[in-house]
């Protein structure tokens, strides 16, 4: 027997009987099929395509009459219009036929069986996520995907004179990763919902505006002083949550400066995750702060960080060719009190391309993290209470110095 067919078909079995275990596990098949149907559908599948490939159309057209058939009956029987696992049949019959097409094939149908068998499982969660997304979001969401789906692939991925050299592939490809992370982190605080612990909140907040979440937690600890302790938690964690952020925008573009920036973006981690942590014990309260984070994709914040970072990289790398390494440490000060982002995507990408060196680039990485960092100081102070002030400000302080120091030993 050949060892591959026998392989491919025990495959079709395994992909059939996932999908057929979660439909009967959800009680969402009724009498159309169950954990015994999906694996003879893929068997079908697989060994008409295996023996037969002349006939596969006819087969496949005769299946797919007998699941409308079968769908019709349910409908009238018990009145379910839902298509779910009528669809969910007719690709368990494609996964089955695509295990014996080829290597590719064999690989793609395992991939896609189990993702098919993952989102029918999710169904309750992605219902419970639809619920939390107003109308407004959606448009937003939907606005910004068509444009980072469709003008990207558009833009011409060349250096342009008129753009005085700027790539504007390269500027749109790294605005859509930057919101992309933080919508990741806004669709998780949609998904955990409301019981999610204000530490996890702080983090995912970090991913999606550190600089918003302090401003928030700045206004409720003046609104509710007795949640002064937890809103300064709230607040170094999500200014926490900004180095390993940073690690993930220089992987992407210049990878050969993680393991250098991973020494001091590491020990402000672990210093401030510390320090949040004596602070987190120290707390005496049920009561958590609310934090309110708005969709991050958005059109005009992506088009205003564009234009950041399309400035930054300019300003460097002329500031570099007229004031030298000077240039970029000043240009990464000053572009660190509005955003962090953009100066470590300019300057990975400059040190990535061999127009400044690596430890240049590390420095003023450094440095726009820890000027980000006070400025969530000045957040806590100018808008919070004195005492948020202070626990901000010294949690964060040390942190920003050691940042500082770690960077000056090496």
């Amino acid at each position: 027997m050949n060892v591959e067919w026998t392989l491919a078909l025990l495959i079709a079995l395994g992909i059939g009987s996932l999908i057929g275990l979660e439909r009967e596990q959800s009680e969402s098949a009724g009498r159309f099929a169950g954990v015994r149907t999906f694996p003879l559908v893929a068997l079908l599948g697989a060994l008409t395509n295996l023996f037969f490939p002349s006939l596969l159309p006819i087969v496949a057209g005769t299946f797919f009459l007998l699941v409308v058939i079968a769908y019709v009956s349910k409908i009238v029987l018990e009145g379910d219009v839902g298509m779910t696992t009528a669809l969910a049949t007719i690709l368990t019959f494609v996964y089955g036929a695509m295990t014996v097409h080829s290597e590719e094939g064999l690989t793609l149908a395992i991939v896609l069986g189990t993702v098919t068998a993952a989102i029918l499982a999710v169904k309750d969660p992605v219902h419970d996520l639809t619920d939390r997304i107003g109308p407004t979001e959606l448009r937003a969401t939907l606005k910004f995907l068509i444009i980072a789906l469709v003008v990207l692939p558009l833009l011409p991925d060349e250096e342009l004179e008129v753009l005085l050299g700027l790539n504007p592939r390269f500027v749109w490809l790294m605005v859509v990763f930057v919101s992309g992370l933080g919508f990741l982190g806004y669709v998780l605080t949609k998904i955990l919902g409301p019981q999610l612990g204000i530490g996890l909140t702080g983090l995912l907040g970090g991913f999606v505006s550190s600089t918003a979440t302090a401003v928030a937690m700045a206004e409720q600890s003046r609104q509710r002083p007795a949640l002064t302790r937890i809103s300064a938690f709230a607040t170094v964690i999500a200014s926490i949550a900004m180095f390993p952020r940073v690690l993930i925008l220089v992987a992407v573009v210049a990878p050969e400066l993680v393991l250098s920036l991973a020494v001091p973006l590491g020990a402000m981690t672990v210093v401030g995750g510390l320090s949040s942590l004596f602070l987190w014990l120290r707390l005496r309260t049920d009561q958590e702060p609310s934090v309110t984070l708005d969709n991050p994709f958005r059109v005009r914040p992506a088009l205003l960080f564009g234009s950041l970072f399309a400035g930054v990289l300019l300003v460097v790398d002329l500031f570099n060719v007229v004031f030298g390494d000077a240039g970029v440490y000043g240009t990464a000060l000053v572009a660190g009190t509005v955003d962090a982002n953009a100066i470590t995507l300019s300057v990975s990408n400059l040190a990535h391309t061999g127009v400044i060196a690596e430890s240049v680039a590390v420095t003023g990485i450094v440095l726009a993290v820890v000027v980000n960092t006070l400025v969530k100081i000045g957040i806590a102070w100018v808008l919070g209470t004195p005492s948020l002030g202070r626990l901000v400000a010294g949690i964060l302080g040390t942190t920003s110095l050691i940042g500082i120091g770690t960077v000056w030993l090496l």
